[in-house]
């Protein structure tokens, strides 16, 4: 979320005055494009037409042609004709491109509409356009921020209510001379908005009062929206953000709140801005007779919940806007420019709601990725631990995080980089396998720095040429490669060169990371104790979750306890310095003494060709407890060749000269790092106390031995499931198969262009029941990044596309109700079931999150939901329905997930705990239903459904087993024979024929078929 500068109070309770944001300035390269662009478009618009009609006229006849005519040869002068008539279509077609841009440029809507067949075409016309508007008054969106100079004040503002509904056309023509802009005007509006001021006070009379607007109900498959209110009202669709901060978060009459400026409803109450006009408008509350006596007390209790209800405003103040008024003379003048702020700590717009996300993760993409694929990592094996546990839960855990640890989870979702994080591990790995097919050693990297498009390695001494796509920077000591260059590291072997590498910060768009382990010495950080705690928990994250890296320890003093969480086998900690020192003594000679009998002068060596068996992970210390003089100059010893021995230190301190430090960092209260002796300053990655506490709980809950049967939520508050109605009675009004290939019921095809963006965007939403956050729906999308302005068009298109359920009858309302669950959507269900209108089937829950009616169903719901039903619902007491119901449980399986994705799309996958889930799920279903046919001594029936099983989880162990069992129980001992051989066919398949049988299906075989070892097939343990 944008963040932004808070407006501050100015003395004597003046009027706060807003921050001025930054505006792109224009350069002399900006006019001298526009008016090329200018020349380019006057020549291809007005001098190609008028040199053809010039040199070669009219080029059609100028009489029907007959069938003589066609006979006739094809002379110079018909060739010329076609061809001009040929140029004549191209250049209707280009000037079809130019108001096509040009209308897009103007109006600030979403993508432009295409011209058919006009790629080319329409592609020069965009260029030429927006060069030509980037100079002019109308290329606003060039300079985000300016619209919301004059509304800055919207917030503080809130003028009184009037006393007449307005006509089109009447707000813009009362303002005489000095009037509404001038600043006596100004500040008498804010000040004494009743108007019961005298004299001059009174001037701008219309221009002091607020506007309401009410949601149109919708017309057809045309719903009201803030984009089209600001159009029509303000003139201006961009302005939709003001609309939407004046009105945020206040209760509308229907009990429900503002909380997404994509989902209004109707009959909600819009405050608008001073400036807003049309005959939809309405002015109140004293005098309006036509308007009822409802909808004039809906204002009137709307009003009173502005933040600075105009009735509050003290007399004291109305006096002092008064003299100043009487004060200033009332001339002609300019709109005035809004006077900058006291500067202002930038604040998250969304800190303090119940949905924002942590900008610190966001702002750290190696981290979030690295943090969010452990995170995967850990609740595939919890889910596969608790599938094979005794208790059997597999796919019924829930594993879905809550409160601030779901919060957390939305910020690594938005912000991860996981396309970094490969590249970066695939070219050092690269680099490491290109040096020893040289015979080269790795060099000593101090630093790397990772931008958009490049990486570059800052050596400790000056080296030769680099390996290709390798290469060399602004001098030897820099090695870089382009990100396009690099290629997809296979996995042979190749160690990890550089483990020790972990980000600091930003400096412009570059990100620094400092290689802890090949300092030689102690890295110091001073500062504040929570910035020196918040550098520290950052750094202690990345090198714990970090996919650049194979094997390191990383030893902890003074902080983190709890961050063992994130890695148990890499973090450790020790309760104090004294421990610390006595440990590193011992690692220290037991390393100097490995590389002197391995004949090696650093740990890298051992990283490259044949000494790769002698590697030693390195060893990184976090040291935040502040040590004694004596204990400071023992680790200046230990660290003084650390640098060799892989072994790192970075200690926080209140001494300006640490013993020993090689480099000096300080960390400032407003988040820069700076290291004076480098030349260097950046923004600081920090992870504050509260944001890593919540990253611990999202581990913890997801560890397989304390989170398999509370889940994500803990014991006691697992989140119920998503069920469906299955009757006949329920049937649903959109249904998704997701399932095999991906196929959507009861939806209107979009057109092309957007099809496959809002298919993927639904698949999201319907494998997260639970609602999916507007930015990470975004940045699931879009993963190098949207603005808020196209997040907004999407929510609004993908709204539009899914539709609303009718809520004429019991039925619909109750389907709104049940939706919309707890807060604000229950308010709209059952506004919607009293009041007979409709209600939008994609809406907002009280958390902000985006979620679904239930009335968009996925046949993976009506799996999850049969499954259920028959194990807890209605089959656990009818082995009928049971076995009914997981029959048809069954036959939902067509496929893995989503089998048919587009290449390039669905990247989000990669962290979906869903589909592992899965095969779980559809295990889970066979084995019951394979329970219930073997209780009924069916045990072909059980093989049947068991089979069909292994198409979705082919490697589940489980299913093997009782397919043994069950071919054991029919008595058959050929085809028990036939099932053995076909796990075995199976098992090499799946390994590459690298791994034997699992312990437990050899150890049944050998119970249930002894003779399975002979005729070559005997499988090693």
């Amino acid at each position: 979320m944008a963040r932004t500068a808070r407006p501050t109070p100015g003395p004597s309770g003046s009027q706060p005055q807003p921050r001025p944001l930054p505006v792109r300035t224009r350069t002399a390269g900006n006019f001298v494009k526009a008016f090329f662009a200018f020349i380019a478009l006057a020549a291809l618009l007005i001098g190609v037409p008028a040199a053809l009609a010039y040199f070669v006229g009219w080029p059609l006849p100028h009489e029907v042609p007959t069938l003589e005519t066609v006979r006739q040869p094809i002379t110079a002068s018909v060739f010329v004709d076609v061809l001009t008539a040929v140029v004549w279509l191209a250049w209707a077609q280009f000037a079809a491109c130019v108001l096509v841009e040009g209308k897009a440029e103007l109006s600030g809507v979403g993508m432009p509409s295409r011209v058919p067949g006009a790629g080319p075409s329409q592609l020069l016309a965009r260029q030429l356009v927006a060069a030509l508007l980037l100079v002019g008054a109308t290329a606003a969106s060039l300079t985000p921020g300016l619209s919301q100079l004059s509304n800055a004040y919207g917030d503080n503002t809130r003028s009184s209510v009037a006393t007449a509904q307005q006509t089109p056309g009447q707000q813009g023509d009362h303002a005489g001379p000095g009037g509404a802009n001038h600043p006596a005007a100004q500040h008498q509006r804010m000040i004494d908005p009743s108007g019961r001021g005298s004299g001059n006070a009174r001037v701008g009379e219309e221009q002091r009062q607020t506007k309401f607007y009410r949601i149109q109900p919708p017309e057809g498959r045309h719903h009201d929206s803030l984009w089209e209110i600001a159009e029509r009202h303000l003139d201006d669709g961009r302005r939709y953000r003001e609309i939407y901060q004046l009105n945020k978060d206040r209760v509308q009459p229907d009990g429900s709140k503002l909380s997404q400026a994509s989902l209004i409803r109707p009959g909600w109450i819009m405050e608008m801005p001073a400036d807003a006009h049309g005959g939809e408008l309405v002015e109140m509350p004293d005098q309006a007779p036509e308007i009822t006596t409802d909808l004039r007390e809906q204002i009137r209790a709307y009003d009173k919940s502005s933040r600075t209800p105009h009735r509050e405003l003290d007399t004291e103040r109305a006096d002092q806007a008064q003299d100043i008024a009487a004060q200033q003379p009332i001339q002609p003048s300019a709109p005035d420019q809004p006077r900058p702020a006291p500067p202002t700590k930038a604040t998250d717009a969304a800190e303090g709601s119940p949905f924002g996300l942590s900008e610190a993760l966001i702002g750290a993409p190696l981290l979030a990725a690295g943090l969010l694929a452990a995170l995967g990592r850990r609740r595939r094996a919890a889910l596969w631990q608790a599938a094979m546990s005794a208790v059997g839960l597999g796919s019924g855990i829930d594993l879905t995080a809550t409160g601030p640890a779901a919060r957390i989870e939305d910020a690594l979702l938005v912000g991860a980089d996981p396309e970094a994080v490969r590249d970066l591990d695939s070219s050092l790995r690269g680099l490491s396998a290109a040096l020893a097919e040289a015979g080269r050693n790795l060099p000593i990297v101090y630093a790397a720095w990772l931008t958009g498009t490049e990486i570059h390695l800052q050596l400790a001494a000056p080296s030769d040429e680099p390996p290709l796509p390798w290469q060399l920077g602004q001098d030897q000591t820099f090695w870089r490669v382009r990100r396009s260059a690099i290629t997809t590291h296979e996995d042979d072997g190749t160690a990890a060169p550089y483990p020790g590498l972990v980000s600091l910060g930003t400096l412009d768009d570059a990100r620094l990371l400092l290689n802890l382990e090949a300092v030689p010495g102690i890295v110091s950080l001073t500062g504040a104790e929570a910035d020196r705690t918040a550098v520290f928990a950052s750094v202690a994250a990345e090198l714990a979750t970090s996919g650049w890296s194979d094997r390191l320890t990383l030893t902890l003093v003074g902080f983190g306890a709890e961050l063992g969480a994130l890695a148990p086998t890499r973090i450790r900690h020790l309760d104090g310095v004294d421990a610390l020192v006595e440990t590193m003594e011992a690692e220290t000679s037991q390393r100097r003494a490995a590389l002197g009998v391995a004949g090696h002068d650093s740990v890298l060596t051992g990283r490259t060709g044949q000494a790769q068996h002698t590697q030693r992970a390195p060893h990184l210390v976090l040291l935040a407890a502040e040590p004694t003089s004596e204990q400071s100059a023992q680790l200046a010893e230990l660290a003084a060749d650390s640098g060799r021995l892989g072994i790192g230190y970075l200690v926080g301190t209140t001494q300006e000269q640490f013993p020993g430090a090689t480099w000096e960092l300080d960390i400032t209260a407003d988040g820069r790092l700076r290291a004076p002796l480098l030349g260097l300053e950046l923004t600081a990655q920090k992870l504050p106390d509260d944001q890593h506490r919540a990253v611990v709980e999202l581990f913890a809950a997801a560890d397989p031995d304390d989170g398999a049967a509370g889940g994500a939520a803990g014991p006691g508050t697992r989140r119920p499931p998503f069920l469906v109605d299955i009757s006949e009675a329920g049937r649903p009004a959109v249904y998704a198969r997701l399932l095999g290939d991906y196929e959507i019921m009861g939806l209107d095809t979009p057109d092309d262009q957007r099809a496959a963006l809002l298919h993927e965007a639904l698949a999201l939403l319907l494998l997260h029941r639970e609602g999916v956050h507007p930015r990470v729906l975004a940045s699931a999308l879009w993963p190098r990044g949207a603005t808020e302005d196209v997040r907004y068009a999407l929510v609004e298109r993908l709204r539009e596309w899914l539709g609303d359920d009718p809520g004429t009858g019991p039925a619909a309302g109750a389907v709104a109700g049940a939706g919309a669950g707890t807060g604000a959507g229950a308010a709209v269900g059952a506004a919607a079931s009293a009041a007979g209108t409709t209600a939008p089937r994609l809406r907002a829950d009280a958390t902000g999150r985006l979620t679904l009616a239930p009335s968009v169903v996925s046949d993976l719901d009506v799996l999850r939901t049969l499954h259920h039903e028959a194990t807890q619902g209605r089959g656990a007491r009818s082995a009928q329905i049971r076995e009914r119901l997981l029959t048809d449980a069954l036959a939902l399986a067509r496929g893995p997930l989503l089998a048919n994705r587009p290449q390039g799309r669905y990247g989000w996958l990669s962290h979906e705990i869903v589909e592992a889930q899965l095969p779980l799920l559809v295990a889970d279903v066979a084995l019951a239903l394979a329970a219930h046919h073997r209780d009924a001594e069916q045990p072909r029936k059980a093989m049947e459904a068991l089979n069909g099983a292994l198409a979705s989880a082919p490697a589940d162990e489980r299913l093997w087993n009782e397919l043994l069992r069950a071919a054991h129980a029919t008595g058959d001992t050929d085809l028990l024979a036939a099932t053995a051989t076909g796990l075995l066919d199976r098992n090499a398949a799946l390994s590459g024929g690298a791994r034997g049988l699992p312990p437990r299906t050899e150890a049944l075989l050998d119970e249930l078929l002894p003779t399975w070892r002979g005729g070559g097939r005997a499988v090693a343990n």
